[in-house]
């Protein structure tokens, strides 16, 4: 059995350590907005916040964060910064297909949620590994800014 605690609630999972985070989430504990991309961490499609940084669920034994707070894309507008992010994606249209929003959103809150006045620059390094086949980079970028800008 290993204790994990999502979305500020503790959970008693009888998994295997070895399994990994992203499968614990989607499989066991049905949290499935968090997705599947390519399985090695390449993408940026599975990324969840763990203790506040952005981690790649797809590749994390779930062994790795027992006793840490886990934040899923289900959780993310109940925090403050997470709630303006999402505002922000929705006001600016950021989403085409969708698939690879919910990491580029856990993300761009981590990084909100420790700069509240990104550069560009900061943008692209925290940014960087976030994939998105529709290309909206311009619109992601644009949605940080604004949601920054109302952090601020």
């Amino acid at each position: 059995m290993i204790t994990l605690n999502l979305n500020g609630q503790d959970h008693e999972l009888d998994v295997a350590g070895d399994m990994p985070l992203l499968w614990v989430l989607r499989d066991v504990a049905n949290l499935t907005g968090t997705k599947y991309g390519c399985g090695m961490a390449l993408c940026g499609a599975c990324t969840v916040n763990v203790d506040g940084q952005p981690t790649r669920s797809c590749i994390t034994p779930v062994s790795a964060v027992a006793g840490k707070r886990i934040t899923t894309i289900e959780a993310v507008g109940e925090d403050a910064v997470g709630k303006v992010v999402q505002e922000a994606w929705r006001q600016l249209d950021v989403v085409q297909c969708g698939y690879c929003q919910s990491g580029q959103i856990m993300a761009a809150t981590a990084l909100l949620s420790g700069n509240k006045a990104p550069s560009d620059a900061d943008i692209d390094a925290a940014m960087s590994g976030n994939i998105c086949r529709c290309a909206t980079y311009v619109r992601i970028r644009a949605a940080i800014h604004d949601a920054a800008g109302k952090l601020a």
